[in-house]
């Protein structure tokens, strides 16, 4: 199981670790110029909104403008080369999510080693992830959920953006866990799931709870569970995974800012402290809080080591379920 994020830890480790408080002495010429972040997903999605409202915040306290470039294709292999090809000098950053998790065990001949061709910066964001199912679905609750899959294995059909993305990572590991079988309808991404619950071609979804309020908010679908370890503000009312029989169960959608390996230092810190105060700014929590998302902006080594401890937990359902990205 991927081990939870701990947010209160997180919290606590930003605000005590010394590069929050010494911004000035990071490399006294940088920023001199425009720094371009490559995001490797499309404009308007939950990871690029996050990273757009993160850098606008950020801009001023660096006195240069973070130039948003979204690169996408290959499963995020294209932006991720495109940053490991331009110079270490710490004026391009990569935003990208689980691909760093999943890519080693999903795709071949990957033309650098994920543990090694990036140095993580900081955790951006999290996104929770909710199930949810069509208004007619025969289930109150998750309880009732996995009666009615017991009792009819391999019929309901759920819905998860994309194939072998967090979301069908937490659906496999849900499985599992439950002792059920169920049908999973890979998409593109969330609003085409949720569009497809709404008019209630599929049963269920396993989404953000951002993606999911359209159907909720016209009475088609409901929600009956957070796969996040906490119950979140949005939704004080749904009960977590964990609290509904699998202790523990924390599978959340994320993205990152990652720097090519052998930037320098002084610039992955000052990055990631600029963050840590931007993460937490009232005008990007008024922006990202009704989304759903979380911002964190924690310390370099501290995301590195929950990536390490993230990438094993992905590796291990992944070679469990036989997830694939066909």
């Amino acid at each position: 199981m991927i081990k939870p994020i701990n947010r209160r830890a997180i919290l606590a480790a930003t605000l005590a670790t010394p590069w929050v408080s010494t911004l000035a002495h990071a490399q006294a010429d940088w920023p001199n110029r425009p720094i371009r972040w490559l995001v490797a997903f499309a404009a308007g999605g939950a990871a690029d909104t996050a990273a757009r409202s993160l850098a606008a915040d950020m801009q001023e306290a660096l006195g240069q403008n973070i130039v948003i470039e979204n690169r996408t294709g290959g499963n995020a292999i294209i932006a991720a080369n495109a940053l490991l090809q331009a110079p270490r000098d710490g004026y391009t950053f990569l935003v990208d999510a689980a691909n760093q998790l999943t890519n080693p065990a999903l795709m071949r001949d990957i033309p650098f080693d994920y543990a090694t061709a990036f140095t993580p910066t900081t955790l951006i964001s999290v996104f929770p992830q909710v199930i949810a199912v069509k208004h007619d679905f025969p289930a109150k609750d998750i309880h009732e959920f996995m009666a009615v899959a017991k009792a009819r294995p391999a019929t309901i059909t759920v819905g998860t953006p994309p194939a072998a993305g967090m979301a069908h990572l937490a659906l496999a590991a849900f499985e599992k866990r439950a002792g059920i079988r169920l049908v999973h309808a890979p998409y593109r991404g969330g609003a085409d799931a949720a569009r497809d619950l709404l008019a209630g071609s599929i049963d269920a979804v396993l989404i953000t709870s951002s993606s999911v309020r359209p159907p909720v908010q016209a009475g088609r679908a409901r929600i009956l569970a957070v796969t996040s370890l906490e119950r979140i503000a949005t939704l004080p009312d749904v009960p977590t995974l964990a609290e509904s029989g699998f202790p523990g169960f924390d599978m959340n959608d994320w993205n990152g800012l990652f720097a090519g390996a052998g930037t320098p230092r002084a610039v992955v810190d000052r990055m990631a402290a600029v963050a840590a105060v931007s993460a937490k700014s009232a005008a990007v929590r008024a922006r990202m809080d009704p989304a759903g998302a979380i911002m964190i902006g924690n310390a370099p080594d501290v995301f590195a080591r929950w990536l390490t401890e993230q990438r094993q937990g992905a590796l291990e359902v992944i070679r469990d379920a036989g997830i694939t990205l066909g």
